[in-house]
């Protein structure tokens, strides 16, 4: 079962973090730190799996990561799960917000941060890997954009209601109303 989802860059800011876990904040801030510690001190030419921090487990957990670019891709799992099966689906994680982002990088991670946490959401969920092929997940994600630009033109309808009675001018057309002369009083028979 997977634990957290972390990326962070080569400063170790975290860019996005999902606990599947409960921590409390101060205890996850303090997972990214170790986990950044233990991640960026290796080489670019080891194996990209290691065992857990003293934080996030221990030895019964593994902690599995790739790098690219300014961004460490970073999934703590637990011994059932396979680190080659989490290397692929970091790999499909990256290009699927590749694809999404058109070159992603981490600007993207921290302005579009609902659409990554969407993203990962088709992905995972509640710890376990929902769907791995790319062209899945990049359908659901496009069915949402569509149902967001549709809610959009809904959303929209108040504004476009105030324009709508600002162009009209109601006070100066109810300066121009014509009414019709009123009966005086002392005509009026009972």
């Amino acid at each position: 079962m997977i634990k957290a989802i972390l990326v962070f860059n080569n400063h170790g800011k975290p860019r996005m973090s999902r606990f599947y876990q409960y921590y409390p904040e101060d205890m996850q801030q303090q997972i990214v730190r170790e986990t950044f510690h233990l991640v960026s001190k290796r080489d670019d030419n080891v194996c990209n799996f290691l065992e857990g921090g003293t934080l996030i487990g221990g030895s019964d957990f593994k902690i599995i990561y790739r790098h690219y670019a300014t961004l460490y891709f970073v999934f703590c799992v637990d011994s059932s799960e396979s680190e080659l099966g989490i290397l692929d689906l970091i790999q499909v994680f990256v290009e699927t917000l590749d694809k999404c982002f058109e070159n992603v990088c981490e600007l993207d991670l921290i302005f579009h941060v609902d659409k990554v946490h969407y993203i990962l959401a088709e992905l995972v969920m509640g710890g376990m890997v929902l769907e791995t092929n790319m062209t899945e997940i990049i359908t659901r994600i496009e069915e949402q954009n569509k149902l967001e630009k549709s809610e959009a033109g809904i959303a929209a309808a108040p504004a476009r209601a105030m324009s709508a009675m600002k162009d009209m001018n109601i006070p100066q057309k109810i300066k121009d109303m014509k009414l019709p002369d009123l009966p005086s009083i002392g005509n009026l028979k009972f």
